[in-house]
């Protein structure tokens, strides 16, 4: 049995793999071309696979992606058309990812940016009429309730928050869920929520699904963030939101191209914070991707089904 790993950050473990694994081989290499050389004759690929890994790679039967999104199919177009298995890693970042949203939540309600300018400068800004804002109380609006918009609700019911959702799909309300419809009823979740929080994947169907017209059904007051994957958001309008004075502030980490360029017009949005893609990113969620990636490899070798299986069709 061999594996070949397909992206350089799962292969930094490739030594835990063996050790876990002493049955089977694991293979990589820095090019595709040594990629497809090694990993020709191996029936599960750890790591994204475009279209020439897909040709080369003849003998694949499982795809075990190291991520959430899956995203990259778009790069095989070939594969829905095959017999290969996709899964992925979903869950393994939603307590990280949901840690990392309530950071931006905090920091925009609080006005940290401000105060931290004002510590550097060795200034006293209490009296100077900062537009503060608590969480409890306030309603958030999740768009997508899958593990990640989960794990967010969670924790906005923990701060006091009333949580409403929606979701491409029907799905069980938890019991922290106020109200949870379809997709359909997007435009009202946008009006009610003093934050929405956006945590679908992109898909055709989600590419560009907030535009100026979602933005303007959002209060003047509200917080916007987006914290999936860049694209859903129309950027543009955002920034026209943000220089209209409208919105206490909005949070990305996420952008439609990454690593966002230096003279993009995002960096210099009013009100809006940026990470580079972080949110996912812990000690925690490297620990849980490789549980993961070993459980399912478990099922594998002993013909069991495996977990997290993707919807190739549908691209989640």
């Amino acid at each position: 049995m061999k594996v070949v790993i397909t992206t350089s950050w799962v292969g930094h473990y490739v030594d835990m793999f063996r050790d876990a694994f002493p049955q089977v081989e694991f293979v990589t290499g820095n090019t595709p071309e040594e990629v497809i050389a090694a990993g020709a004759d191996a029936e599960i690929a750890f790591g994204p696979v475009d279209q020439q890994l897909l040709e080369g790679l003849t003998s694949l039967k499982w795809i075990a992606s190291a991520s959430a999104g899956v995203e990259w199919m778009r790069n095989a177009p070939g594969l829905p058309a095959t017999e290969i298995t996709v899964t992925n890693t979903r869950g393994a970042h939603a307590s990280t990812i949901a840690e990392h949203t309530f950071g931006m939540l905090v920091h925009l309600a609080r006005r940290f940016d401000e105060m931290y300018e004002a510590q550097k400068r060795h200034e006293w800004i209490r009296g100077a009429n900062l537009p503060f804002t608590g969480l409890a109380g306030l309603t958030m609006g999740i768009v997508g309730l899958g593990n990640i918009g989960r794990a967010i609700a969670v924790r906005a019911a923990a701060f006091d928050m009333t949580v409403i959702a929606v979701d491409a799909h029907p799905v069980s309300k938890p019991d922290y869920v106020s109200e949870l419809g379809l997709l359909s009823g997007l435009d009202g979740l946008l009006e009610k929520s003093d934050v929405v929080v956006v945590t679908v994947p992109i898909t055709p169907e989600t590419r560009g699904m907030i535009g100026s017209r979602e933005l303007e059904l959002l209060k003047d007051s509200a917080i916007f963030m987006v914290v999936s994957r860049g694209g859903i958001v129309n950027e543009p309008a955002l920034i026209e939101t943000l220089k209209s004075g409208r919105l206490l502030g909005a949070a990305l980490d996420v952008t439609d191209v990454e690593p966002l360029p230096a003279d993009n017009p995002l960096w210099d949005a009013p009100r809006l914070f940026i990470t580079p893609h972080c949110s996912p990113t812990s000690r925690q969620t490297h620990t849980n991707v490789m549980q993961q990636l070993q459980t399912n490899l478990r099922h594998y070798l002993a013909g069991e089904p495996l977990e997290n299986v993707v919807n190739k069709a549908l691209g989640y």
